[in-house]
């Protein structure tokens, strides 16, 4: 899962822009290159970072660009052959989407794909598909769901952190008896339900759930029958108005202390700790099963590095992407961004992920089931309807006949 903006696609946001035409150019200033990035977040950190490298390469420019609605941006573009020279986006089914249509850069002989960590590779190269050979990206960035809790709040509430969905049930129990709000939700951002549904899916209906999907060997209404009851149990949990806050009023209502858990990516994390550099933070896996040995941190590829296959100045892209790839820049960026690194020997080392560092560690992780979702099937607002509406058998019908629709096109 990674963090989407909800504003219309024409929206420029942030002096950020979208160019037309050819992407890259020659002027009297040395080659221009675009940067395409679909995560908001992230704007300050690249921008910081594209000043360094202009400054080793006074004759590339980078125009930077992350408009709202980015995935939308990029299909369409794909449309008008009008595809960025470099690409900074989510490991998910839009990257799968892109590399089938064989208009990225095969990366299979570079030397900077055995930096990265196999795992990732591996993951990114199940979204493609067995029908397209080659490594189409390079996984960059790493993230993680999770519950992330005000670590005041839990003292003074005598609270601990739980490993088992029991436990979990009864701390929220426990928060609310005591009048605090348990958990803050967004969900008038339909993308950020998601979180939840991405680790109860991952832990109950397993990371073969999309493959045996396509199959034809089980299906939503199958295998998402106790996924759908504890989205619903969850929420009853939250706030007076779960669907009518969006992410970054979250972010700013939980800084302040307006709930003891907030259900959400480690992206939120800069975020909180800008409106509140003060709030001492926490996190640990969702506890979905009652067994802990059999409850996995869901992780993906939040960002991986890509460039357009007819980019007129090929060099001076993979001198970009060299240049991202260094350690000790994956490790400005990992450290501002509050992520983690796919290149092996970069860390986190934040103690704020103390709670999920042994996930990493053991490898008890799963990827996002979302991420192999057909592109263009509209999870989010599906989940976000059946949240308002709590008809389980009509939405998880609805969520097969949507996956096959796409997949018949």
């Amino acid at each position: 899962m990674f963090k989407k903006v909800t504003t219309g696609i024409a929206t420029i946001a942030l002096g950020t822009f979208i160019l037309t035409g050819c992407s890259s150019s020659d002027s009297s200033d040395g080659v221009k290159l675009e940067l395409f990035s679909n995560k908001s977040e992230s704007i300050d950190t690249y921008k910081e970072l594209i000043k360094e490298f202009e400054a080793e390469n006074p004759d590339i420019k980078i125009e930077f660009n992350s408009p709202p609605e980015a995935e939308t941006v990029l299909k369409t573009r794909l449309t008008k052959n009008d595809l960025p020279d470099l690409m900074s986006i989510a490991g998910n089914a839009t990257y799968g989407e892109l590399a089938r249509a064989e208009v990225l850069n095969d990366f299979t002989d570079s030397d900077l794909v055995k930096t990265v960590q196999p795992s990732y590779i591996d993951m990114i190269n199940r979204l493609v598909g067995s029908e397209v050979e080659g490594v189409y990206g390079l996984p960059y960035a790493t993230n993680a769901n999770s519950v992330i809790y005000n670590k005041q709040k839990f003292a003074e509430l005598g609270l601990e952190v739980p490993t088992t969905w029991d436990e979990f049930i009864a701390l929220l129990e426990k928060v609310k008896a005591t009048g605090e709000t348990p958990i803050y939700f967004t969900l008038k951002d339909a993308w950020t339900g998601m979180i939840s549904w991405n680790s109860l899916g991952a832990n109950i209906a397993g990371e073969d759930f999309a493959e045996k999907k396509s199959a034809g060997e089980t299906s939503f209404v199958k295998s998402y029958d106790e996924v759908a009851d504890k989205m619903l149990k969850l929420i009853s949990y939250g706030h007076k108005d779960n669907m009518g806050v969006a992410y970054g009023d979250g972010n700013n209502a939980f800084s302040k202390g307006e709930a003891v858990l907030y259900i959400q990516g480690n992206w939120a994390i800069p975020e909180i700790l800008k409106a509140n550099p003060n709030i001492e933070l926490g996190v640990f896996p969702m506890p979905v099963n009652n067994d802990p040995a059999q409850n996995k941190l869901v992780s993906g590829v939040d960002v991986l590095l890509t460039m357009n296959k007819e980019t007129k100045h090929k060099d001076e892209a993979m001198k970009f992407i060299e240049f991202m790839m260094k350690e000790e820049i994956s490790q400005k960026y990992i450290n501002e961004q509050k992520a983690f690194s796919a290149i092996a020997n970069v860390y986190q080392e934040d103690p704020v992920f103390e709670g999920i560092k042994g996930n990493f560690e053991s490898s008890t992780i799963t990827s996002f089931p979302d991420h192999y979702y057909p592109a263009g099937m509209g999870a989010e607002n599906l989940v976000q309807e059946f949240l308002i509406k709590q008809d389980k058998a009509v939405f998880l019908k609805k969520m097969d006949k949507e996956w096959e629709k796409v997949e018949n096109r």
